[in-house]
């Protein structure tokens, strides 16, 4: 079994029953969820957009490799109606990104684990520090915590009550 942080985040739709659907999406499709952060409200990153964004992260075990992950990870994506434009950012129901995989580094044509940008953005680092914040960035040799204090993104994360 594979230890993975996932990234989940969405700004479009009813948020908490995307989050709800992503989440038995995720155990049915990839794995075990055995942690999970307090969902965050957030405003959106490198684009403009009128809505909020809600990010969480997960951990899961799964058995599929990086790009298997990768593959059933845009399978869930689609469900949610999931445009994939290189370009640019843009408002989306549901987002899901491998932050990490075990303690591995790899760069492939379509993946790159650990996530190239998670040490710049709060809200992927502020969730990642509630759940595992000793967890060491295989290349920066930084916990999340560290990482979390170096960041230089001034974004407002506020968390919020889901339940």
């Amino acid at each position: 079994m594979h230890k993975v942080f996932l990234g989940i985040g969405g700004n479009l739709g009813i948020k908490s029953d995307n989050f709800k659907k992503v989440h038995l999406s995720i155990q049915h499709e990839l794995g075990a969820i055995v942690n999970k952060s307090s969902v965050y409200e957030t405003p959106p990153w490198g684009f403009e957009a009128n809505e909020s964004f809600w990010n969480q992260v997960l951990e899961i075990t799964t058995n599929y490799s990086p790009s298997e992950l990768l593959g059933k990870i845009h399978e869930i994506e689609n469900q949610f109606g999931r445009k994939r434009n290189e370009k640019t950012y843009s408002s989306r129901e549901i987002d899901i990104d491998i932050l990490y995989y075990d303690d591995i580094f790899m760069e492939a044509q379509n993946l790159t684990i650990p996530h190239p940008l998670m040490y710049q953005r709060k809200f992927v680092l502020v969730p990642l520090a509630e759940i595992a914040p000793q967890f060491k960035h295989p290349l920066l040799r930084l916990t999340s915590v560290q990482m979390l204090e170096n960041c230089r993104d001034e974004s407002v994360i506020k968390k919020i009550q889901t339940e």
